[in-house]
Order: C-alpha cells, then structure tokens, then sequence
C-alpha cells in the first residue's frame, strides 16, 4: 500500500526533471489524446531556455536524476527494438560519467572491504581519474615486487539502495503500462526492467569482474592484438578490485592514434577478429565492448577494460551465429533462412522461402558499399517492414483466425463465437474453468487462448502475438549481425 504512492513520487520528480531539462520537446503531441497534449503543453512551461539540442536535453534529464537512471538510459540505446532507432542513437551519447565521491569514503570504503589499514595495501592511494554511475577509479600504487602502478576500483557507497528503489519503481511504470497497453505488453517491459536489475547486480560484486576478466585472460593468452588487464587478487573484494594500470590510448581518440602512427585499418580488423574469437570460439565475451572500453598501447596491442557485463554463447549458438554471419557475407540468403528455422528462431508456419526474400532485402542494399554509406536506421526500418511483409504473406496458423489476431495485436477486445448450444457452451465453459482456474470461463466459449502472465517467457513456435512477430526480430537483428561484418570488410578494403 505504502510502495505505490512512494513510486509516484520519485516518478513525478523524473517527470519535473525531464520537463525542466526540456525533453518533452522532442515529443509529437499530434500522435497523443487531448488529455496528453495538454499535459505535455503544462511541461512546456518550466522548460529551461533551450540551449541544447535534444538528444542532450534527455543526456541531460537522466544525468540529473542520477546513477540509476544513465544506467537505465545506456541500457536502452541497445534496445532499438524498445525504444526505436532514433531515440537509441540519441543514447549512445549518453556517457556514465558522474560526479566522484569524496576521496576519504573511498578510502574508508577499502579498507573496510580488504580489513587493512589503506598504507599496509598501497604505497600511494592517489585521486579518482575516473567516476561511473556504480563505481570510481583511482591510481594507486604497490610495493610488491618493485613498486608498480595498479587502478582500483571502488563501488559507490549506498549505490546499492539506491539502484534497489529505483528499479522498483521503474517495474512499477512497466507493469501498470502492461496492464494499459498491447504495445507495452508485446516489448515485455517489465522483462527488460528486470534484465537490466540482474544486470547491475552483477556489476556491484566486483568479485564477478575480477573473475570474467581472470577466464577472458585464459581464453584469449594466445591471441595477437589483444590483452586484458592483470588482477590482483590480493587487492580485490566484493566492493574493491585492483588491476594492473594501462598506459595506453583510448580507442575513442582518432587524432592520437593517428599522430602515433597506428594503422587504423588493421585496429579495425582486430576488433572484429577479436569479438568473433570470443563469441564464436570460446563462447564467452565482452559484451560492453564499446571504443570507450577498448585502449591501444605501445605495442599496438588492444586492451579491454570494464568487464562488468559479459556474455555467453553455447555450442549450438555459436553454430547458429557463425552460419548466419557466414550465409550475409556470401550472400547465400535461403542457407541463412533455414539456419533461422533449424535453431527455432522462427515459427515454422512461416515460409524458408518467403524468409530468405526478406533476408535478401535487407541484406542485398548494404553490399559493396562502404561503412559511411550503411545506415542502420534504415536497416532497422528495413528488418521491420520486411518482417512485416512476411506476416503477411503467410497463411494463417492452424486453429487462429487472421482476422481475431489482427484485433488481439491492436489491443482490441475480440468478439465472442457461438458453440451452438447453450448446454455447449455451458459444457466449454466448464473446461476452460478445470484447465485454466485463473481465468474462469475463458476457453472455447469465447474463443480466447489462456495467455501467460506479462513478462513471462514465451515459445516463439506459438500462433500469437510472440511467434506473429517472431520473424521480424529475427530478420532485424540477422541483418544487424551482417552488417556490422560488411562494414567492417568494407572499411579494411
């Protein structure tokens, strides 16, 4: 009784933000219902003097609101299937840099966390040269075996309830917006709210870091062009981790690589060696791998950093993948479609044939052209409405009408069928009620499918809105996986 109330005021303090930073300025309000219009026109007027362009209006509001929330917004600029391409392109300038702590708790917070006193641990505890929405960085210094620089991570004191309360209430929002919206229902909000809740609670153990990076080493001591940082373990705890200190360029700095002479074209193939190396072969990788967590050295080797997320494919994925990859680099579009099928990717009342032919219009424009001239906004758009198309097309799946889906899809109540007699429907009614208790009376009587609670998993082989849509995710995300394979040969050639 007490936490909704508690939810609708942190989230009306979210909404003056947004208003005051003048995000509600990017919204077309001839889309909305009067009411919203006019909710949005009363925002307008605490608006901030418009300074900046709105991409960092919402940087911005969500910087202001706090860790949680450049969090949530760095977690929604890889979901365009969520939020929409533009708005994650808007994201991806987000950066988590925050204001740091004070130097004494972080100290406090090390000692209290490794039980020494601070000069026992480190010959030199300098200030924080980096501070994120979760944890900070500090150069220091130890005395083992010579003395040698080493970063330190420090977690952020009372992050924890304060990421605990906000994501509470963002499962608040996504579950009423379920309730409120077929929309809402079909992006499965409160699953990606969640997502992101396991997410952060294995980033604040940075025991979990110490330890990705500890296999990544292993898995990668072989390859050339790239390394991962040294864990001391002596030095590392659930609230601190220490790592040998880098000294090299951000992959991010263009200008500075280019003034030290390194080949940018070979950077480039490196990368994505890389990246397929862990994904492909080891079935473990960085899954945050962005410029700003990549650096160059001396050697012109690429070190990673940030190890917080990571991800892991099995063997039939990997499979899978490298078949899909594989099949946009040679064009072999119908091969990429029965792979598709074969992992079960895609409901099998669909066509391989109508599948590939949607593969193939996406993939076909992106050929032979050079990463400047791809635009993924279009290739986005582009695995939609191919997906689309391919709905369609299809004939409709065993025991549902096209018709009754399209209203389910909308949102739209659907109408009741007749079983023919009273005492028949009497009779479905009855077996809906022993089969389904939950939802009593909702069976063959009204022709309605029993659909699982919101946000719980879904087959996608089922006829519903899942396994309708199904394809076009596929298609969407196969074509963003080639993509960023083309480009990258595109780049090098």
């Amino acid at each position: 009784m007490i936490a909704g109330p508690a939810h609708l005021v942190r989230l009306a303090h979210a909404g003056f933000v947004f208003a005051r930073e003048g995000v509600f300025a990017g919204i077309d309000t001839t889309l909305l219902p009067p009411p919203a219009r006019a909710a949005v026109r009363l925002a307008r007027l605490i608006e901030r003097p418009a300074s900046r362009v709105a991409a960092n209006r919402l940087a911005a509001a969500l910087t202001r609101l706090g860790p949680s929330y450049v969090k949530l917004g760095q977690f929604l600029a890889t979901r365009p299937d969520v939020v929409g391409v533009a708005l994650a392109r808007d994201l991806e300038t987000l950066q988590d840099k925050m204001v740091p702590f004070a130097q004494a708790e972080a100290e406090r917070a090390v000692e209290v966390a490794l039980g020494k006193p601070l000069a026992k641990l480190f010959a030199s505890f300098g200030a924080p040269v980096a501070a994120a929405s979760i944890a900070q960085v500090h150069r220091a210094a130890v005395a083992t075996n010579g003395r040698r620089a080493v970063a330190v991570k420090v977690l952020r004191p009372g992050v924890e309830r304060r990421f605990r309360v906000d994501l509470d209430a963002f499962v608040f929002v996504a579950r009423n917006a379920e309730k409120l919206s077929a929309e809402a229902r079909r992006l499965r909000l409160v699953e990606v709210v969640e997502t992101l809740r396991r997410t952060v609670a294995i980033e604040m153990d940075l025991r979990f870091e110490a330890a990705a990076l500890s296999e990544m080493a292993e898995n990668t001591k072989d390859d050339p062009d790239f390394r991962v940082p040294a864990v001391d373990w002596d030095r590392t705890a659930r609230d601190v981790l220490t790592l040998e200190w880098i000294e090299a360029t951000p992959l991010s700095d263009r200008a500075r690589l280019e003034a030290k002479g390194f080949d940018l074209k070979r950077l480039a193939r490196a990368v994505i060696q890389t990246f397929l190396r862990q994904a492909l072969r080891d079935g473990f990788f960085h899954a945050d791998m962005h410029p700003g967590n990549l650096f160059v050295d001396d050697a012109g080797e690429l070190v990673a950093v940030d190890f917080g997320i990571m991800g892991r494919l099995g063997a039939k994925e990997r499979r899978f993948l490298a078949e899909i990859l594989l099949g946009f680099i040679t064009r072999n579009y119908h091969r990429t479609a029965e792979v598709h099928f074969e992992a079960g990717y895609v409901p099998r009342h669909h066509s391989v044939e109508s599948f590939a032919q949607a593969i193939r219009a996406i993939g076909e424009p992106i050929h032979n052209r050079t990463a400047e001239e791809i635009s993924m906004a279009k290739l986005f758009d582009g695995g939609r409405a191919g997906g689309a198309r391919l709905d369609r097309a299809q004939s409709r799946p065993r025991g549902q009408d096209r018709r009754r889906r399209g209203r389910r899809d909308r949102g739209r109540p659907l109408p009741r069928r007749r079983a023919g007699t009273a005492l028949a429907r009497r009779r479905a009614g009855g077996a809906a009620r022993r089969h389904h208790p939950r939802r009593p009376g909702a069976g063959a009587a009204d022709g309605r499918r029993h659909r699982p609670r919101a946000g719980a998993a879904q087959p996608l082989d089922r006829g519903g809105v899942v396994g309708d849509r199904a394809a076009a995710r596929v298609a969407h995300l196969s074509a963003g996986y080639g993509a960023v394979v083309i480009a990258l040969i595109a780049l090098q050639s």
